[in-house]
């Protein structure tokens, strides 16, 4: 009992300070607001931080160098926010609009909107259904699930379970995304198989209303009563809702099983050090982000560039030029490819009770 409060304090105070970093982030008002030739549109800071952490100073810095004026603003999740904050980017004279939409009904409706008024939109990390982005920038998000599932797959075989027809728990994202979509889309095709030929047993399967930690956690803690905790591994869409099912698992005091997760933050990595989380999937933010600010600032200089992918937009029939970058499955053997390119440092991770696990790694 006293090691596992021992180790609860230390996920508080990791979350503490997660969120002391995203709201301060979030509180800065971005400069040259005022009549920028590029807007950026941030959904929220609950789905991940990586949108504060990690996408707002790699964009900003971009746009810097290249001499741009540019916001950055984010709608907290509220869909009514952005439309406000894209009609008042519209009205300060943006060419051109990043946009990470909440759902693809308000994002279209800020592209036709911008269209409208001659601003170009691109599609950032999100694609929305019947817009109207000249690009979109994102990763092969059907891979990202096809590596969580294979992971989950390999963690079940690490652990003894996968020959015990193990129950798998499936915790998706928000219905209103496309990514979500598409990652499930990627591990159903490796796990609906294995659910086919009675290797696994599908247990459990429901998303998560916005990607909403705390209602991810109520959702799991209602799927274990439901099976009376006969859970044995878990596809976690990302690692929000990878730690709320650890989180339900600690406070039933229930051994550990296998969770993945997405998007390397540094509270999953710390729970792939503690054996919590057994794998996330590392997408290198900074690519997508000089992707992306390329694009617009080729866009706010009039020019048009030639990319080598296009995506199908099945409900609104148009195929979307699109770069689509590459994501990277990370177990505890390979932590440091996400510390050596540069997305969390040693310092991140290796904190209170991490730093033994750090040192027998070679992390420092």
């Amino acid at each position: 009992m006293k090691k596992r409060k021992g180790w609860a304090l230390v996920a508080a105070v990791g979350l503490v300070a997660s969120l002391a970093v995203v709201a301060a982030a979030t509180a800065k008002s971005t400069k040259h607001a005022a009549n920028a030739q590029v807007a950026v549109l941030l959904p929220d800071t609950q789905s991940s931080v990586r949108w504060e952490t990690a996408d707002r100073p790699f964009l900003s810095a971009a746009f810097k160098k290249a001499g741009l004026t540019y916001s950055i603003v984010n709608a907290q999740g509220s869909a009514t926010t952005q439309q406000t904050q894209a009609e008042q980017a519209i009205t300060n004279g943006a060419k051109v609009i990043l946009l990470v939409n909440l759902d693809s009904g308000s994002g279209a409706t800020i592209e036709k909107n911008a269209k409208a008024h001659g601003v170009k939109v691109i599609d950032y990390d999100r694609l929305t259904l019947k817009g109207q982005a000249s690009y979109y920038v994102s990763f092969n998000n059907p891979q990202v699930g096809v590596l969580e599932g294979q992971g989950l797959v390999k963690c079940l075989k690490a652990s003894g379970k996968y020959s015990q027809h193990p129950v798998i728990a499936e915790l998706n994202g928000s219905p209103t995304d496309n990514n979500a979509t598409l990652f499930a889309q990627g591990y159903n095709s490796v796990l609906n198989p294995l659910y086919a030929n009675g290797t696994f047993k599908k247990g459990p399967n429901q998303s998560v209303p916005n990607w909403d930690n705390q209602k991810g956690l109520t959702i799991f803690e209602q799927m274990l009563q439901s099976t009376g905790n006969k859970i044995d591994g878990v596809d976690a869409a990302n690692d929000g809702l990878g730690g709320a099912v650890i989180s339900a698992l600690q406070a039933r005091h229930l051994p550990k099983i296998p969770v993945t997760g997405q998007d390397a933050t540094a509270a999953g990595i710390q729970h792939i050090l503690s054996g919590d989380q057994c794998m996330t999937v590392y997408k290198a933010v900074k690519k997508e982000a000089d992707a992306a600010s390329d694009l617009a600032i080729s866009l706010a200089k009039g020019q048009k560039k030639t990319v080598d992918a296009t995506v199908h937009d099945p409900t609104g029939n148009r195929d979307v030029p699109s770069v689509l970058l590459a994501p990277k499955a990370i177990y505890k053997d390979n932590v440091k490819d996400v510390i050596t390119d540069g997305y969390v440092t040693a310092a991140d991770l290796c904190t209170g009770a991490y730093a033994a696990v750090c040192t027998t790694l070679g992390i420092s």
